[in-house]
């Protein structure tokens, strides 16, 4: 996976809406897809939770990563492993940015949810597999969602 593969992925994952109720299709897409693997889940904007699931053999660290993929991208609005990538080919990283490692990393799995005319307006995070797994997994489901709408 490279930058430009995943700024065109990005420029292509637009959704015609998005609101509570897609919110929850996006998570049930997610449910089936992630059938089996021990990922958490987790749709929100900066305001509120509108989806979360632990699936079975997820583990707490993995609703911590997920809160701070999520934080990452939507303070960067970029997906966390465009984040990580353009980070590591300029030497950065977000501690030297000033972004509290606490709060934000620059892994795969978290993907910014964007609607035509509006820009970015919540953020769907997928952490138990790795990084770049974590992000297909989140790419998927939105791309299916959007065949949908």
């Amino acid at each position: 996976m490279d930058i430009a593969t995943l700024e065109a992925e990005e420029a292509r994952l637009i959704l015609p809406r998005f609101d509570e109720a897609t919110a929850q299709q996006l998570g049930q897409i997610l449910l089936g897809l992630a059938k089996g693997m021990p990922v958490v889940i987790n749709i929100r904007n900066a305001h509120r939770t509108f989806f979360h699931a632990a699936l079975p053999g997820s583990q707490a660290t993995n609703e911590d990563w997920a809160r701070r993929k999520g934080n990452t991208t939507m303070m960067m609005g970029r997906s966390s492993m465009l984040v990580g990538l353009k980070n590591a080919e300029r030497k950065r990283t977000l501690a030297g940015d000033g972004l509290p490692v606490a709060d934000y990393v620059d892994h795969g799995g978290a993907v910014p949810i964007r609607v035509d005319g509006c820009g970015m307006v919540a953020v769907v995070a997928v952490s138990g597999l790795p990084s770049e797994e974590d992000h297909r997994l989140a790419v998927h489901a939105i791309e299916t969602l959007a065949r949908l709408l």
